[in-house]
């Protein structure tokens, strides 16, 4: 009976994640964002549609244990994601395009951290390790959002999508890197709270290093990624030249080494979301994944969009609270202050990267646009901040407020902009090697 009421939960999610993004695609819903409200409804927060089937259906499993299994297919959903967003990232290309993904990295982490540092001053001047923190809130991105905007709108094959898709990841580290600095300063008061964690860094005493832990942690970061590029896909390719080309076993070679990768990550206090896609970029340079339109991506693309990827929107949408809007407005001046900061300082640095690297001011407003959503990345960071007493809870709904006003309206709020301002990528200065994009949006799309 158990087996069948978890095949009845399933069945009824992914009819749920299947007409409800076609039904709002007419509204021009993306369909990341219709996936999380199908979650925001039926999740936990709100009319906790599982847990009233599971007892309406009878003996079962428990109901926590029905989240804890859609949760690790959220997170499998989340590496998966960050992964295959890092395939699509050719360093060649990147190398091409550095001053546009300099400029939009360095702009998009400074005045962003700058106006979070700023904020929280405002209102706790003398808290040093608070302000930081703040900022490094502020840096991150939500590339598990940008990500299949950017592959929605057809912008993969373009200078402009390159440059908005690479840039965050890189922003993105420096932000972590930040936040971990932040997190070995606060430690020491308070030990137990981090017994959990497999981070290396997070069970070192501080006195060990001192002030040369930044240096000494962004070099670790730093020889994580160029090994993790330099053996993972040279591992790969010992393996798939013993195995068919047609063979499934490939797809499990690609998620061993992928999770290895996320695995090492963490020992070192890395991110899932940086680990997943350096682990994607290193995958790319394995022959056998290197062709777009071949075999093993379309396979590896099916397994994570078709299946696992929704799953994360799912999950981030069963865990928002709507409530929390009413909480976060209780301290109105720093909710207002939060959500008016960020978004002016992500449209300006956005704006300004991409007018300096020679974009119009409509693409350089969509690149700024696109860098507002704050999901995964900025909830994870405000979550462990509030764990170790970095920021009070005020600041924490804060955020939380943030994500809920920023991840739902603006990707459809970009894409209503780009078709009504008929905005196109295939003109000359978005082609990457003198190839040009397919052509415009596609109308089904938008």
């Amino acid at each position: 009976m158990g087996g069948i009421t978890f095949l009845i939960v399933f069945l009824i999610l992914m009819a749920l994640m299947t007409v409800v993004p076609q039904t709002l695609r007419r509204y021009h819903v993306p369909r990341p964002v219709a996936i999380m409200l199908v979650g925001i409804v039926i999740g936990p927060n709100a009319f906790d549609l599982i847990r009233h089937l599971n007892s309406f259906l009878g003996r079962g499993y428990p109901t926590q244990h029905l989240y804890v299994v859609l949760d690790a297919l959220g997170l499998l959903g989340l590496i998966f994601l960050m992964a295959l967003a890092g395939m699509e990232i050719n360093p060649r290309i990147i190398k091409e395009e550095k001053k546009t993904v300099m400029l939009l990295s360095v702009l998009t982490f400074a005045l962003p951290a700058a106006t979070g540092y700023y904020i929280y001053g405002l209102f706790e001047p003398a808290d040093m390790i608070g302000k930081w923190a703040y900022a490094s809130i502020f840096a991150l991105h939500s590339v598990g959002i940008l990500f299949p905007l950017i592959r929605e709108l057809h912008l993969m094959r373009t200078r402009f999508g390159v440059a908005v898709l690479a840039a965050p990841v890189f922003a993105d580290i420096a932000g972590l890197v930040l936040l971990a600095i932040c997190v070995q300063l606060k430690r020491h008061s308070l030990p137990s709270r981090i017994a959990g964690s497999i981070s290396i860094f997070d069970h070192l005493d501080p006195s060990v290093l001192g002030v040369w832990f930044p240096v000494v942690f962004t070099a670790v970061i730093v020889l994580f990624v160029l090994l993790a590029l330099r053996m993972l896909p040279n591992t790969a390719r010992r393996i798939f030249v013993t195995l068919h080309p047609h063979d499934d076993a490939r797809i499990t070679v690609f998620f061993a080494g992928l999770l290895a990768v996320v695995f090492v990550g963490e020992m070192i206090g890395v991110s899932v979301i940086v680990s997943a896609f350096v682990g994607g970029m290193a995958m790319a340079g394995v022959s056998a994944l290197r062709e777009r339109n071949g075999e093993l991506h379309r396979k590896i693309e099916g397994v994570g969009f078709g299946f696992l990827v929704p799953f994360l929107f799912l999950t981030i949408g069963m865990k928002t609270d709507m409530r929390i809007l009413v909480a976060a407005w209780e301290n109105a001046a720093i909710a207002g202050a939060t959500l008016l900061g960020l978004v002016l300082s992500k449209v300006f640095s956005g704006w300004l990267a991409m007018r300096m690297a020679g974009f119009t001011h409509l693409k350089g407003l969509f690149a700024g646009l696109m860098t507002v959503p704050q999901l995964s990345a900025t909830l994870a960071a405000a979550t462990v901040a509030l764990d170790l007493e970095m920021i009070s809870p005020a600041f924490f709904n804060a955020v939380v407020c943030l994500s809920i006003c920023t991840s739902l309206p603006v990707p459809t709020v970009v894409k209503l902009l780009i078709a009504k301002g008929n905005i196109r990528f295939d003109q000359p200065s978005d082609a990457i090697d003198g190839v040009l994009p397919s052509g415009g949006i596609d109308e089904d799309t938008i």
